[in-house]
């Protein structure tokens, strides 16, 4: 009996420290390249770094401009390794978030302050 509660034990801990974060982590991978729009800042898995000028969903790619002779290239969603501009966004609306948070907390210090002045 102790020997299968450890086995579910580690088949616990496997699970919530490698199984779970990968799913989440692909999760948001196919979210990033569902959501790629005309001139988002993309790379490949190859390395390459481009705007996306057109997007063609019903063959699943995307054109990407390169350079400053603006070279076209095809690619298959698949190989996008990431999509910057949203990353980028995302960042933003942390930092936004991080100090609206901030100023919320002030606000609330300095309205507890002035509550003991009063008194």
């Amino acid at each position: 009996m102790e020997i299968i509660i450890i086995y579910v034990l580690i088949f616990a801990a496997l699970y919530f420290f490698m199984i779970r974060p990968n799913s989440k982590k692909k999760k948001q991978e196919e979210e990033l390249k569902k959501n790629i729009d005309i001139g988002d800042d993309i790379t490949t898995i190859g390395g390459i770094c481009g705007r996306v000028v057109a997007v063609r969903d019903e063959e699943d790619e995307i054109i990407v401009e390169t350079g400053a002779d603006r070279v076209k290239l095809r690619f298959k969603k698949w190989c996008i390794y990431s999509n910057n501009t949203a990353i980028a966004r995302q960042e933003e609306n942390k930092k936004r978030q991080a100090e609206e948070i901030a100023k919320a907390k002030a606000e609330k210090k300095a309205a507890k302050g002035k509550k003991k002045n009063v008194e």
